[in-house]
């Protein structure tokens, strides 16, 4: 059915859930005093970290950082598209999922697309009937005989042919005007107004349905059987195919496991289907363009293992290179990526067939892991034995480790790269800073490496240097990467709530490149107001009545915890009942993934456990011991509206050295002193 999910059925069927119920029927859970404890579905680990609280209806992994409410983790531990994950909880509790009425245009958008799959999945019925019916039907069942390929397997992939001519798909299925605007809108036909053509996009190709998540066909790849270029083609952008989001064979990957062990990245169809022939179903492809982080964000959301496989030669490495600087965002805690060459001269297909699949799933195995082959990579072209090599070798590796999200994974390559270079981690970061600055070396300098020529194999041809070649962006702030060796889960020290640790919550790594933190007194920062808000808000919702005003924090773009903190006390201004449960299925749908990440990290920091143990009154516990909620409140929002007065101040100061006076009139020029004296006056 078309149309969004009312939030208000959302919330309605999170007050009909119990989280500790969905949860347990999929992982089972242990009580530990008012929460429950068990080792958590999404990373491994020995030693339970992972919470679910009954009275938050929240969940939240102290190891990795997971989080969320009962409609979150059915979306990441059984890997569903949100509208799914609500179709699925709305089931246990018998309710019928309903839709918001729809604008005409969306609702015409939406008709199209529907009618687009329609053609897409008849479109594939045609192509799998001409290869047994069509009578040049003998080239396509040779090629694929040829090739190795059985019956069996190219009925599962629904391996078809598209025959010679130029408008056999469009006298099947062109039959009015409409039909004819699908197929060209769906990639199937191709339209050339000037000269008042239109003629079937596959022409004389064995064809390969590509396939949703779902099992839709989204699109099709050809493979040329005759001299026609290009040798492989692939469907074009359309409203239902993304080609930078989608893998081929994914779909049928997932039907030959119940868990994906891993999955390979191969780069032609054939590949795929070959190794699906001999028992290895893991095998996903590209559609025509190099693997990115869509790709990959999207593999990992159905195994925790990629492999990317590429043949030894010139190419291939190249390739690898492509994918080494996509996956480099994307290694979160508990995510592996390896990479397989094959011999020169081979590929998939050609090579199982013959060493076999329990040798080349032997290879797959023992593919070299991402942090060897970053490494390594790095390192070519240079001598990091000698005190110049690995002074070269450390600039260029370390402002790539910066970029991999923060966690244990980027503190060991770090420790691994310090222990590499012998520098520590102080020195490191100084790097890090330069390649900021713009005053990072190059990857290759004239000194260290030999001109590229035809011959010459070019190491990372699209990474000139540091600061152009991977592309590094700051990335938004993290929220999370507490360590919580300091304090006591069950009760913190009195004046817990005054500081923050500024990090992501993990588990204690110890860095023998810098011993000093072993010795040394960790170091406390005071939490930023904006952000103790947020937390105690998230808490104690009842608070958002203190601070009535939410448009002034709405407004502050350069600031992204104010924003945060506008959109919260709105959407609890509007919506004062809502519960923290609430609140993160709200977020997700307005504001998305990666906001609500942010938003549920706040929440899950043990800083809300120790608010909720300070605020509650015990007979045992002095009076003074009590932690004032409001109190608090209110003295961050003030702390909060200072720092506002004092940045508007500084900024008014600094326009006030460069402003030509004579230019102004006297009002203006009166309006400019007030503000610069602003924060003199709130001394």
């Amino acid at each position: 059915m078309a149309g969004l999910i009312p939030q208000s059925f959302i919330d309605d069927m999170l007050d009909r859930l119990d989280i500790v119920d969905v949860v347990d029927s999929r992982v089972k859970l242990r009580k530990t005093g008012k929460n429950y404890s068990a080792c958590c579905p999404f990373h491994d680990e020995k030693t339970p970290s992972f919470t679910v609280s009954p009275e938050k209806q929240f969940y939240y992994c102290f190891g990795c950082g997971a989080s969320g409410n009962a409609l979150g983790f059915v979306m990441d531990y059984e890997r569903l598209s949100f509208p799914e994950a609500v179709e699925s909880l709305a089931r246990l509790t018998g309710l019928d999922v309903p839709r918001e009425v729809q604008t005409e245009a969306q609702a015409k958008r939406e008709q199209e697309k529907r009618s687009i799959y329609t053609l897409l999945e008849k479109a594939d019925e045609f192509y799998q009937q001409q290869l047994r019916h069509h009578p040049s039907k003998h080239l396509a069942v040779n090629y694929l005989k040829n090739r190795g390929l059985d019956g069996k397997t190219a009925k599962v992939y629904g391996v078809g042919f598209a025959p010679p001519g130029w408008d056999n798909l469009l006298k099947a299925l062109g039959q009015n005007d409409e039909d004819k605007h699908l197929l060209i809108e769906g990639g199937m036909l191709i339209h050339q107004e000037q000269e008042k053509k239109l003629y079937d996009r596959f022409r004389h190709r064995i064809m390969f349905p590509i396939r949703d998540t779902r099992g839709r066909v989204i699109g099709f790849g050809g493979r040329v059987l005759g001299d026609d270029k290009p040798k492989y083609l692939n469907s074009p952008e359309t409203p239902v195919f993304h080609k930078g989001q989608e893998l081929y064979g994914l779909y049928e990957a997932r039907l030959a496991y119940r868990e994906l062990p891993r999955l390979l990245v191969v780069e032609g169809y054939m590949d795929v289907v070959s190794l699906a022939q001999f028992g290895i179903g893991y095998g996903v492809a590209t559609l025509g363009t190099a693997c990115g982080p869509d790709h990959l964000d999207r593999a990992f959301k159905y195994t925790n293992e990629v492999v990317f496989c590429f043949d030894g030669d010139k190419a291939g490495r190249s390739a690898a290179q492509r994918a080494l600087e996509a996956a480099i965002d994307t290694m979160t805690d508990g995510r592996r990526v390896k990479f397989l060459f094959l011999p020169e001269g081979e590929d998939p297909d050609t090579l199982v067939r013959q060493i076999g699949p329990d040798k080349f799933e032997r290879m797959i195995e023992l593919a070299v892991p991402f942090e060897d082959y970053l490494f390594d990579a790095v390192a070519d072209g240079l001598n990091i034995r000698t005190m110049e090599g690995r002074a070269s070798f450390s600039k260029r590796a370390a402002p790539l480790l910066d970029r991999l999200p923060k966690g244990v994974f980027r503190e060991l390559m770090f420790e691994s790269l310090a222990t590499r270079t012998g520098l520590n981690r102080n020195v490191l970061q100084e790097l890090i800073q330069e390649q900021e600055k713009g005053e990072a070396q190059p990857f290759f300098t004239p000194s260290t490496t030999p001109p590229i020529t035809e011959d010459t194999t070019p190491k990372f041809a699209t990474l000139k240097n540091i600061e152009p070649e991977f592309n590094h962006q700051p990335r938004p702030p993290e929220y999370l990467d507490a360590d919580y060796s300091d304090f006591p889960q069950e009760l913190p020290p009195p004046d817990y709530h005054e500081f923050y640790e500024d990090a992501r919550p993990r588990r204690v790594v110890n860095h023998p490149y810098q011993p000093e933190l072993g010795a040394a007194k960790r170091s406390k920062y005071l939490m930023p107001p904006a952000r103790k808000a947020l937390a105690l808000l998230l808490t104690y919702p009842s608070l958002a009545t203190l601070e009535p005003d939410h448009d002034q924090w709405l407004n502050c773009e350069d600031d992204l915890d104010c924003q945060m903190l506008g959109r919260l006390l709105k959407v609890l201004h509007e919506r004062p009942h809502y519960n923290l449960s609430h609140l993160i299925g709200y977020w997700r749908g307005i504001y998305g993934t990666e906001s609500t990440e942010r938003l549920a990290a706040v929440a899950g920091h043990d800083l809300l456990q120790a608010a909720s143990a300070l605020a509650q009154t015990r007979q045992d516990k002095p009076a003074k011991a009590d932690y004032d909620t409001e109190a608090a409140f209110t003295h961050a929002m003030q702390k909060l509206r200072l720092q506002q007065t004092q940045k508007k101040a500084e900024e008014s100061l600094a326009k006030l050295k460069n402003t030509d006076f004579n230019q102004l009139s006297k009002a203006e020029r009166d309006a400019l002193v007030r503000a610069a004296l602003d924060k003199k006056l709130q001394h």
